[in-house]
């Protein structure tokens, strides 16, 4: 039966060498995943990158391109500078969105993370050193985005989110953590 088997295997495959990857293929993936660990390091760190900032990025070879929001043009270029200093990275395509200065987002940002950050089941997440549910206000309407433990906790936080006077919409990007 083992047999049967292998040579099945064998006959869908045409030896062994579907299973084998090209060595330049497998040099590829692991440099491109380094620049991405690298990239992620350099936004995390920005010193002005706060709860009220979003952003994102995606490697395609040695290119990188910028997306999300912000509350200060200074943190899009120094996020596109962190990015561009990066061995290995040729280019970097900034499409960050500078949010527009309102003094009626600012209290809802403040209010939406009050409500959001004080509930006891959040809580846990302000803690970290980069709280990973990011409000992000547009003309009175919010966007709740990063990754929280379970779908409870997104569920929560959009209805927190919600609660705050003041605000057209709350739209919940918040993605649940995989697990494993």
């Amino acid at each position: 039966m083992f047999y049967r088997f292998r040579m099945f295997i064998g006959l869908l495959c045409l030896g062994a060498s579907c299973f084998a990857q090209p060595k330049a293929e497998i040099e590829s993936s692991r440099s491109q995943n380094r620049l991405a660990r690298e990239v992620r390091h350099e936004l995390v760190t920005l010193p002005y990158y706060g709860v009220f900032d979003n952003l994102l990025y995606r490697v395609d070879g040695d290119k990188v391109t910028l997306m999300g929001q912000v509350t200060m043009p200074a943190l899009k270029r120094d996020a596109e500078r962190a990015v561009k200093s990066i061995e290995g990275v040729s280019s970097v395509d900034d499409q960050i969105e500078v949010l527009p200065l309102s003094p009626s987002d600012d209290r809802i940002r403040q209010a939406v993370y009050t409500v959001v950050y004080s509930d006891p089941g959040l809580m846990k997440y302000s803690i970290q050193a980069v709280p990973p549910i990011h409000i992000i206000v547009k003309n009175g309407n919010v966007s709740l985005e990063g990754v929280v433990a379970n779908e409870a906790d997104k569920d929560v936080a959009g209805i927190r989110a919600k609660t705050v006077g003041g605000v057209f919409s709350v739209m919940n990007n918040l993605r649940v953590e995989k697990v494993g």
